[in-house]
């Protein structure tokens, strides 16, 4: 499709939709299910008029030459975990020392 074409069509997607939402607003089940079908068609629509809007403004332009950097890898480094024991003082003795 080109750009003309794709935008006329989204705007007579639109234009459903928001005419669907309105007597689904009222409790038209159908309408309803009419709106969900179509929204998936126009995001579908919207995707394609941004590859088509994205290549139609670079046919003109130059493009620009990019450079290629290596980027240094990190060497991870893994430390070894280490658990501490935690052990519980017994109070009850010491309880039993002070009375």
């Amino acid at each position: 499709m080109a750009l003309k074409t794709t935008v006329e069509h989204m705007k007579k997607l639109l234009l459903v939709i928001s005419h669907d939402l309105e007597k689904a607003g009222r409790g038209n089940k159908a309408a309803a299910q009419r709106v969900r079908t179509n929204t998936i068609k126009f995001a579908k629509t919207a995707k394609q008029y941004r590859k088509e809007s994205i290549s139609g403004g670079r046919k003109g332009a130059k493009k620009k030459k990019t450079t290629k950097r290596k980027a240094a890898k990190k060497k991870k480094t893994t430390r070894k975990k280490t658990t501490r024991k935690v052990t519980r003082k017994k109070t009850t003795a010491r309880r039993k020392r002070r009375r």
